[in-house]
């Protein structure tokens, strides 16, 4: 597999880059590097997801492939109660969303190094939010929705974001397979934002 964001360590040399961002009406300054996802700017995708999701002021919520961190650091300031716990296999990546949490001054947050929830151990979770790492393929993806789903407490709802042209349709389907309610939220620009709720027993 070629050396990209979802990789343990990368190789590739650095390229440290800094800039501002208003994500959900709020400001932040990001740092990203050479190695990570859209590391010149958040991408369209997690915008359209930070502007979709609904989280409560106390949840406890999970980021799976968390990058550098806008998706999280956003649930953050809106679960100013509550926790964000980030995970992400990519080393770089992990310390860039510790960086950017501590620059921002964002303290309801744990940044872990895990290759999907290998470190999570038993925890679960009030909301899980993603923009899968689709190069990793199909297999990775469908991974991280059954994983969400274990980890889901009653109630709880998975919030992706995905292309329409890269398996929007599949991930959909093996959403209603797992999940009793899947609703698409919100599409645009082929983007489609797809909220999954853990049936209440």
């Amino acid at each position: 597999m070629p050396d990209h964001y979802y990789t343990n360590q990368p190789s590739v040399a650095h390229d440290r880059k800094m800039w501002d961002a208003t994500l959900r009406g709020q400001n932040f300054r990001f740092v990203s590097d050479a190695g990570v996802f859209s590391k010149g700017g958040v991408d369209f995708g997690s915008r359209t997801l930070i502007e979709a999701m609904e989280i409560p002021a106390n949840a406890d919520v999970l980021d799976v492939g968390c990058g550098y961190g806008p998706i999280g650091l956003s649930a953050a300031r809106m679960a100013d109660q509550g926790h964000v716990t980030m995970i992400d296999v990519n080393s770089r990546a992990v310390e860039l969303a510790r960086e950017n949490a501590a620059a921002n001054r964002i303290l309801n947050v744990t940044v872990l190094q895990s290759d999907l929830f290998a470190e999570l151990g038993d925890r679960d979770f009030d909301v899980v939010l993603t923009n899968p790492p689709i190069r990793a393929g199909k297999e990775t993806v469908h991974a991280i929705f059954e994983g969400a789903h274990e980890r889901l407490r009653p109630g709880g709802s998975l919030w992706i974001v995905i292309q329409k042209k890269q398996g929007a349709l599949s991930a959909k389907l093996k959403l209603e397979s797992l999940f009793d309610s899947v609703e698409e939220v919100t599409k645009d620009k082929g983007y489609r934002i797809y909220k999954a709720t853990k049936k209440i027993v």
